[in-house]
C-alpha cells in the first residue's frame, strides 16, 4: 500500500479509504445504512467500556475506528452523485424494473 504515517495511517487519499474500508469491514460497495451499521456494530464491540480485550489494545481499535469512519465519512460527503436518467435506473427496485421493461400489461405482471 502507498506511504503511510507513524500511526500506520496511509497518506494518500485512495490508500486512507481503502485503509477505512478495511477497519470498518465493509465490501467495496456499501450503502450509507451499511456504513453506519459496520460503525456502530464494531464501537459496540471495541469500546473500552464494554470490551474484554486488553483496555490499551480497545482503546488504539477504537481511535481506528472513529478515525477510519470519519474518513470514509468524509469521502462520502465530498461525492457528485449523479442523478442522470441512466445512473439512476442503475439502481430500480425489481418492481420498477419489470413496469420499465414490461409496462403494465396484465399478462406480464409479476403478480399474475
Amino acid at each position: 500500500m502507498g506511504s503511510k504515517n507513524s500511526g500506520g495511517k496511509p497518506k494518500h487519499t485512495y490508500d486512507r479509504i481503502i485503509w477505512a474500508r478495511d477497519i470498518l469491514d465493509l465490501a467495496e460497495s456499501a450503502t450509507m445504512q451499511e456504513i453506519k451499521n459496520n460503525y456502530r456494530r464494531l464501537i459496540r464491540k471495541w469500546h473500552p467500556d464494554k470490551c474484554r480485550e486488553d483496555q490499551k489494545t480497545c482503546r488504539e481499535m477504537t481511535d481506528k475506528i472513529i478515525q477510519a469512519h470519519k474518513i470514509i465519512i468524509d469521502y462520502c460527503n465530498r461525492y457528485s452523485f449523479s442523478f442522470d436518467k441512466n445512473e439512476v435506473e442503475k439502481y430500480l427496485s425489481a418492481q420498477e424494473w419489470w413496469l420499465k421493461k414490461f409496462g403494465d400489461d396484465p399478462f406480464c405482471s409479476p403478480n399474475s
